[in-house]
């Protein structure tokens, strides 16, 4: 009997340990694009979310869309630009509050970049942070070594901070919480065929591959 009492006690008290010692479900908010959030759940505060993917895939449109969500609800968001391809008309036109981003051009330096997205979120008060890799070469961004990026994902844990990072290929691996793979599948015209005809959207395919490969997205983005 007193054997018995004995398990089940430390049975209580480690079980207790380790709930404490669990880290809890994050916060998440909205990428903006409802058919996105419903196959994701959303975007995860305090965590490194990953979306890669080729040129014309959607990648960056979904980057404004989530700047667009941001702004909207009156965060402030930084956008670390390591290519310089941000185009403010564009963002504005899809509804990004300019004023609410903090625009950060690094004139093709990874390391630049990395520093300062290190620094932004060490800092404090911003929502998002974005580090935008997506015209860089694939090779000069597989050289960014992995030290990086366990860095960043230590420092924007247990901070209210969504971190994204955008790039061709998934560069982050195990240190991002969620990955988002984009392809472009369709593009919508209008018009008559074989006459004058205008290009209405893209169609493309957002996919969950971490934290497990089961979320797929459908959508289709208009020209802004």
């Amino acid at each position: 009997m007193a054997g018995a009492l004995l398990k089940q006690q430390f049975e209580s008290e480690l079980g207790g340990l380790l709930d404490w010692q669990s880290r809890p479900a994050p916060d998440t908010v909205p990428t903006g694009i409802a058919a996105v959030d419903s196959a994701i759940g959303g975007l995860p505060r305090g965590s490194l979310t990953e979306i890669f993917g080729p040129a014309s895939s959607g990648r960056t449109s979904l980057l404004i869309s989530m700047l667009a969500s941001a702004t909207a609800r009156q965060e402030s968001c930084a956008l670390v630009d390591a290519e310089d391809a941000f185009d403010p008309a564009s963002a504005d036109t899809a509804g990004v509050h300019l004023d609410r981003v903090l625009w950060i051009r690094c004139g093709h330096n990874a390391e630049h970049a990395l520093k300062a997205a290190d620094l932004l979120i060490q800092g404090g008060g911003f929502g998002l942070v974005a580090l935008d890799l997506g015209d860089m070469p694939a090779a000069a961004a597989r050289r960014i070594s992995m030290v990086s990026w366990f860095r960043l994902r230590r420092a924007v844990e247990y901070t209210p901070t969504v971190l994204i990072s955008l790039a061709r290929q998934s560069n982050a691996k195990t240190c991002a919480s969620l990955m988002l793979e984009c392809a472009r599948e369709r593009v919508a015209w209008s018009g008559a065929p074989h006459c004058s005809r205008l290009l209405r959207g893209i169609g493309i395919r957002v996919a969950r591959r971490k934290p497990s490969a089961t979320g797929v997205a459908h959508v289709l983005l208009p020209l802004w």
